[in-house]
């Protein structure tokens, strides 16, 4: 079949990403002796000056790994939880229903810094200024300017004008978005960074005690004094009105990132790993379970999947993320054990008939009487009822700050046999206004809570909202091989479920399957405000075929065309035990995202 890329191969080391500055660094690290993890946390940091508008410092992170020395999949949990002062009744006394997705009530604490320390500091070999010095030059000394990024500051030009001046003052600095490809540098940010970098540094010369230091600097020094300075004050948010914000320097100092097992299914000589039922990622668990029993249906042609194929994938998407809705959240109660049973995949695929479904089904696990959101029993924003989910695989961004779905991925393997997956997000130059003490705005992820209480994924001090930011392991016969992920949002365990039936029941190699065309359906509540979804609706790249397009509307599909090349952002680095061989690629969809290696 046709690629548009080769698959990288090679002995040394691999990095894919959705930038090529950020790969081209995490390879710099390798190259220098560092591991897989070094290799990581540099692309991460890169990630957030290169992509602002995707992820920032003030954001969070989730990551998937395993290590040259324990194939068993873990989980760093780097996502910040829910201010002590974030209660429901606070924000209704607000008059608010949701939580806004722009401004400071949508802020939950920062978690990428902690989470990409504490990494580097368990797993990685190199100094924090090793792996940070390449996010401080580009910050310090320029980038080229993505032109989503150009489009997106002009989308909320005017609420930064009006509102939002800091964030005017770094985004707009000649009063206008600044040209696509231009050299945009953010000093501030690359001050912040040496800031804490001289704190760890005063530590000593051990490089585990400067980490330390540095993690002590965030949460409790400069950093979260001026976040809880900042967030005392009042912004304009999605509401149309000014609101102060609930995080504070000591929910800063009381949060750090942890460790947890991650949650992973046998498929034959396959086991696919994902993180736990706090994330959306054991949807994409649920919906390979489903198709287990379709696996004779399913079929490519050149690359391309056949209409019964998509269909089927659709058709067990809608009620796996039915099940995400109802059960998933950060309440330790989630019932895996039997949302993750074939006995229980068997039930629900008994709902998946010829034609589409228009309905919200989630199942009743173990018996449990399903309780939904007032907003999604009400119909808000479903077919109909107002703004559908609508997303298309670029960052959906309103002129009031909000963005639904997309982030950014990086993957990495060593030589070594360490391998790591991981998908920043938060902080989005658009959603939040810019602190300018320290050059970067704080996260939204508390959008992603529901108000109405007893839920899994109620708002509740302390607890992490149900993301759906969801790296991707897979070991092979036991042992660690392919790491994937996309940004995306909602579509995230969507786009990752066609690449890996592109794999696996394609037989294709990763860069084939990254380029075999992608689809993805908007047909459940968006985890992103106003949460509005579209029964029915299929989006997919034309490059599925004329006949197939026509097929999928036939059966009752609302086929959204999306052009030929839109969806998704996959990337993958896969280690192969049988020959020692590393290999990588990454998408071509938009011309930014690259694989390296050697």
């Amino acid at each position: 079949m046709f690629t548009t890329r080769p698959e990288l191969v090679g002995t040394h080391g691999m990095v894919a990403s959705t930038h090529w500055l950020a790969s081209s660094a995490g390879m710099a690290v390798l190259e220098d002796g560092g591991n897989a993890f070094d290799a990581a946390v540099a692309a991460g940091f890169v990630l957030q000056v290169v992509e602002p508008h995707l992820n920032g410092p003030g954001g969070e992170v989730p990551v998937l790994f395993a290590t040259a020395g324990d194939p068993t999949p873990r989980v760093l949990a780097g996502q910040g939880v829910a201010p002590a002062g974030a209660t429901a009744e606070h924000y209704r006394s607000l008059g608010l229903d949701l939580v806004p997705g722009s401004g400071l009530l949508a802020a939950t604490v920062p978690g990428a810094w902690d989470g990409w320390l504490t990494l580097l500091r368990d797993h990685g070999t190199k100094t924090l200024r090793e792996v940070l010095d390449h996010a401080i030059g580009y910050a310090r000394d320029g980038f080229p300017l993505l032109e989503r990024v150009s489009s997106v500051v002009d989308t909320v030009s005017d609420l930064f004008r009006d509102h939002w001046t800091s964030s005017a003052a770094l985004w707009m600095p000649g009063g206008a978005a600044p040209a696509p490809g231009s050299r945009f540098r953010n000093p501030k940010l690359a001050d912040t960074w040496e800031w804490l970098l001289a704190a760890a540094e005063a530590a000593g010369a051990d490089r585990e005690a400067q980490i330390e230091a540095a993690r002590r600097a965030w949460s409790q020094g400069f950093v979260a004094a001026q976040v809880d300075e900042f967030c005392k004050n009042a912004f304009r948010d999605e509401s149309g009105r000014d609101h102060a914000g609930v995080l504070t320097g000591q929910d800063m100092a009381s949060w750090q990132a942890t460790y947890e097992d991650a949650v992973a299914v046998d498929f034959g000589e396959w086991t696919v790993a994902k993180v736990g039922g706090w994330s959306q990622g054991p949807v994409l668990l649920q919906q390979l379970l489903l198709l287990e029993g379709f696996s004779d249906r399913l079929s490519y042609v050149d690359g391309v999947p056949t209409a019964e194929t998509v269909h089927l994938a659709v058709e067990c998407a809608k009620l796996a993320f039915a099940d995400r809705e109802a059960w998933y959240g950060d309440t330790g109660d989630v019932p895996l054990d039997v949302l993750l049973s074939r006995e229980y995949a068997a039930e629900r695929r008994a709902l998946v008939g010829d034609t589409a479904s228009l309905e919200l089904r989630p199942g009743s696990p173990g018996g449990r009487e399903v309780v939904l959101p007032e907003h999604i029993r009400a119909g808000h924003d479903a077919a109909g009822g107002g703004r559908g989910g609508g997303a298309l695989g670029e960052p959906t961004v309103e002129r009031t700050g909000v963005s639904r779905g997309d982030t950014v991925h990086v993957d990495v393997v060593d030589r070594w046999g360490n391998i790591v997956s991981a998908t920043p997000s938060g902080g989005w130059l658009q959603s939040s206004p810019t602190i300018p003490s320290l050059g970067f705005c704080l996260g939204s992820r508390a959008q992603m809570f529901w108000l109405d209480q007893g839920l899994p994924n109620s708002l509740v001090p302390g607890r992490r909202p149900r993301i759906t930011l969801s790296p991707s392991l897979a070991l092979r016969d036991g042992r660690p091989a392919v790491a994937f992920g996309t940004p995306g949002g909602d579509q995230q365990d969507q786009w990752q479920l066609a690449f890996w039936l592109a794999h696996t029941a394609g037989g294709m190699n990763l860069q084939e399957a990254i380029d075999s065309p992608m689809w993805h359906t908007n047909a459940f509540p968006s985890s992103f405000a106003p949460r509005g979804w579209t029964p029915g609706e299929l989006v997919a790249e034309t490059r599925l075929g004329t006949a197939a397009l026509a097929e999928l509307n036939a059966r009752g599909h609302q086929v959204v065309e999306a052009g030929g090349w839109t969806l998704g952002r996959m990337s993958a680095v896969a280690r192969d035990a049988r020959d020692g061989f590393l290999r990588a690629a990454a998408n071509p969809r938009g011309n930014q995202g690259y694989a390296v290696g050697r």
